[in-house]
């Protein structure tokens, strides 16, 4: 009984770390789809935000662009804002200003590698009487 005990001397170590390597790397994967979502909810947000300034009255595509950079640069690096485009699209006969934003999508953390991920925001073009 002595000689099987004594063959699991040790094991508790090599279990600690194979399952604290194991959930570490579970922890990081979770990490990494938070800012992931954060990037895109923030983009989605900008976007939505720039198409509703542009939207007004007195303004146009190219302050609707700006906003959306400025709202973007508040919230994360400059170098998410610099893909903005903005402009007008007909949707089901109502004239809408479109802005979109083409930026990495962090896929191992926010200096890592990266993809692509394209957003947009509409809203409708308030006219004057």
């Amino acid at each position: 009984m002595g000689r099987e005990r004594g063959r699991d001397t040790g094991s508790a170590v090599v279990e600690f770390a194979l399952v604290s390597s194991l959930l570490a790397a579970l922890f990081l994967a979770v990490l990494q789809v938070g800012v992931a979502l954060y990037v895109r909810n923030t983009l989605v947000a900008a976007a939505a935000e720039g198409a509703r300034y542009a939207a007004d009255a007195d303004l146009g595509p190219a302050d609707g662009a700006a906003r959306t950079r400025e709202v973007i640069a508040s919230s994360l690096p400059s170098t998410y804002a610099a893909n903005v485009t903005a402009g007008f699209e007909t949707v089901d006969g109502v004239r809408t200003v479109v802005v979109q934003v083409r930026a990495p999508l962090p896929i191992l953390g926010m200096a890592g590698p990266s993809g692509d991920l394209v957003v947009q925001g509409h809203a409708l073009v308030e006219e004057l009487p």
